[in-house]
């Protein structure tokens, strides 16, 4: 609660206004309170000093006379009167000749006493002694203050003159006059001043306070709390809520200004609604029109790709064929020539070589047909190891046949994947193959089988010269191959890449040198 009401701005304002307020008071306070005091002592020295006069004055006549009891009547007297405290006068030896209080008479004072000192001082000239030296305040026992003043009697020429006892003319004082008067009443003046002073600098500062509160509630809070509300609906997206204005000053104005802005939004925001439902009509249309335009593009590249198949296709088909033909108008110019007494040992050979071209056109057409198969697949669940295994049991003539070496490298027997095991088991016949025919002299080819991560990587690595490093990006386009057009038809690595990717795997060239190459594949387990 209490965090919440110092968050909030009219409450800031107020105690920052009281402070404020607080501060200029208590210095207007003090600086009163030491003008006061400094007017009472100013007063009270003036009138303890006219006492003096009064007393210098009617003492004179007497002193003259050497009238000792009339100068001591007058002194009790002017001593009997309101705020008086005492008077006493001094001669230069500090004895104390006269005094309201019979008992100090014909006393010695201390001369270096804090009243005695300033006229005993020797290095001061007592007529050119300050007022505030003059003057000194203190204490009684029960801590009411008196203001004390020394005023000096000066050797006039009467008194160096008078016959009774003269004093010469070179002396220049002949003693000291001192009277003392309360300072009591003008303290408690003072103390009922400042405490008046303070509650009334407090009773304006709450007033002002509270005059301030209630302008900063109806006048700046209250129409804060109306712009919040709005600032908060149009959060929420409330974008039809207006402020209500009743007023022209600065807020008003700015409330005005939200409103107009809400509506501006409003308006903005109806206006996108609207463009976006024709938006998605425009989108929709146009994305029929995207999907005509594809199909289309799409046609024009099947029969772009069917054009340069079927160039392809002829110019792999059209060297066997020739072959064919020659061998055959060979067989029938010799049968033609030997009324069947010819050589038939070249014969046979050209008919051999007849059968020769006629499998090769063969094999031609059936790698042609599995690489443009692409029906639907049926995956299963299957151990790869078992169908690696089966594969490698249909090249194992060709290894002997070469003379090569097998080497499996297996991290564990069984490894679960969803495949077409018929597809997968020609993809590994086809890189089985691929590495045999590489190797033009006794080998070893390695097979390593392991997990990594969530796929199963298979390696197959040959002892053969590698692959040039401009073949390696075309070693899986159909039709290309680095073998004598005789051995093989560019569609077996084209094949085996079809199928590892149509099972969301992948097969790359992981290393070549002069010493070999290892493919790598990776197919995703079945977790």
């Amino acid at each position: 609660m209490k965090t919440k009401l110092w968050n909030r701005l009219s409450f800031r304002l107020i105690i920052s206004i009281s402070v404020i307020l607080i501060c200029i008071l208590s210095v207007y306070t003090y600086i009163l309170i030491n003008n006061l005091d400094e007017y009472i002592t100013n007063n009270s020295f003036k009138h303890a000093y006219n006492i003096s006069e009064v007393i210098k004055k009617s003492t004179r006549y007497s002193m003259l006379l050497n009238r000792r009891e009339d100068v001591h009547q007058i002194i009790n007297t002017i001593g009997t009167e309101e705020g008086v405290r005492g008077i006493r006068i001094y001669n230069k030896q500090g004895t104390i000749i006269f005094s309201t209080d019979s008992t100090e008479v014909n006393k010695q004072v201390d001369l270096t006493a804090e009243a005695c000192i300033v006229c005993h001082n020797a290095s001061v000239p007592l007529n050119i002694i300050s007022t505030q030296d003059k003057m000194r305040i203190f204490s009684t026992q029960n801590n009411k203050r008196i203001l004390g003043l020394i005023n000096p009697i000066y050797n006039e020429e009467d008194c160096s003159s008078a016959n009774c006892h003269a004093h010469p003319p070179k002396i220049q004082f002949l003693g000291v006059l001192d009277v003392m008067v309360s300072l009591n009443e003008l303290d408690l003046m003072k103390a009922e001043t400042t405490r008046t002073t303070i509650i009334n600098s407090a009773i304006i500062t709450i007033v002002t306070a509270v005059a301030c509160g209630v302008f900063i509630v109806f006048l700046v809070n209250m129409p804060m709390r109306k712009l919040s509300k709005g600032i908060e609906e149009l959060g929420k997206g409330n974008l039809d809520y207006r402020i209500p204005v009743d007023s022209n000053d600065e807020l008003g104005k700015m409330a005005k200004r939200f409103n107009e802005m809400s509506s501006k939004l409003n308006a903005a925001y109806n206006e996108i609604k609207d463009w976006s439902g024709t938006l998605n009509e425009k989108v929709n249309e146009k994305t029929e029109e995207l999907k005509n335009i594809y199909s289309q593009v799409n046609q024009i590249e099947k029969l772009a790709s069917l054009g340069k198949l079927s160039a392809t296709v002829a110019h792999e088909l059209n060297n066997p064929l020739e072959g064919i033909l020659t061998y055959s108008k060979l067989i029938s110019k010799k049968l033609k020539l030997s009324n069947g007494n010819g050589d038939v040992t070249s014969v046979i050979k050209y008919l051999d070589l007849i059968s020769e071209e006629t499998a090769r056109c063969g094999r031609i057409v059936k790698d042609l047909l599995l690489f443009s198969h692409k029906g639907e697949e049926k995956l299963v669940k299957e151990n790869l190891i078992s169908v690696i295994d089966k594969s490698i049991t249909i090249i194992d003539h060709h290894l002997e046949m070469y003379g090569h070496s097998l080497v499996k490298e297996y991290e564990n027997d069984e490894y679960i994947i969803l495949c077409d095991p018929q597809k997968i088991h020609q993809a590994f016949i086809a890189l089985f193959m691929n590495a045999i025919e590489a190797m033009h002299n006794p080998g070893k080819i390695t097979i390593k089988v392991n997990k990594e991560n969530n796929f199963l990587a298979v390696r197959i690595k040959d002892e053969g010269t590698g692959i040039s490093h401009k073949d390696l990006p075309q070693i899986f386009e159909p039709f290309f191959s680095t073998k004598e057009s005789a051995q093989g038809t560019g569609l077996g690595l084209a094949v085996t890449y079809g199928i590892i990717t149509g099972h969301g795997g992948k097969i790359f060239v992981e290393e070549t040198s002069d010493k070999g190459t290892t493919f790598k594949i990776e197919l995703p387990l079945n977790l």
